[in-house]
């Protein structure tokens, strides 16, 4: 399975947590009554067209009955750094935003790996900026795993491995990141489902197994 569809899985599986750890800084404002559910891809395949990007996450959450509380948080996973187009970004959003009629929107990247990306975009004159963009990066390899390795949040605990440490310490953050997992995960099925995902971004070699 591709990291995409390894990120998007678990985004979706657990919305709140994925929202805690990879954009803290919005999700502090989330109230635990509030509704996260995933905007359905088929509607934004049949508007967007060729636009669409199946492996973006966009989660809507409501505070209320009230739509103008609510706020969409459009989460990318991007592997490679070379890779990510802060242009493209900002079209999937203004096109989403379109779509849901919603202004509040908080763009999310989570890089897998280290590496230099822009953080923001202004176009412009001289005399005026037009246009001024920003987003949310969660950069998971600059990311202290020691930090996180009692961590409640699972998401957090089962991308220790992606986190920044040392090479010495890989096999006890797979360990810290399978004991959070079985400590916080009570479904089997799902346990068994990340079982594998630690271990593919852990991967141990056979002395470390």
């Amino acid at each position: 399975m591709s990291h995409d569809q390894n990120f998007k899985n678990l985004i979706l599986d657990y919305p709140r947590a994925a929202l805690e750890f990879f954009a803290s800084e919005e999700a502090a404002a989330i109230p635990p009554a509030a509704r996260i559910t995933p905007v359905r891809q088929e509607q934004l395949k049949e508007r967007l067209g060729d636009r669409f990007r199946e492996l973006d996450t966009p989660l809507l959450v409501e505070f209320s009955r009230e739509k103008k509380q609510a706020i969409l948080f459009i989460l990318e996973e991007e592997t490679d750094t070379r890779y990510f187009s802060i242009h493209r970004l900002i079209h999937y959003c203004v096109d989403v935003a379109d779509l849901l009629n919603i202004t509040r929107v908080a763009p999310v990247v989570v890089f897998l790996r280290p590496g230099r990306h822009p953080l923001s975009l202004e176009l412009g004159t001289e005399h005026n900026i037009y246009l001024a963009f920003r987003f949310i990066a969660c950069d998971l390899g600059e990311i202290p795993a020691i930090e996180y390795v009692a961590s409640r949040n699972i998401v957090a605990r089962v991308n220790l491995p992606n986190m920044r440490h040392d090479p010495e310490q890989r096999v006890e953050i797979y360990l810290r990141a399978q004991e959070g997992l079985a400590e916080l995960e009570p479904d089997p099925n799902k346990r068994l489902k990340y079982i594998d995902f630690i271990a593919q971004y852990a991967n141990l070699n056979e002395s470390e197994q």
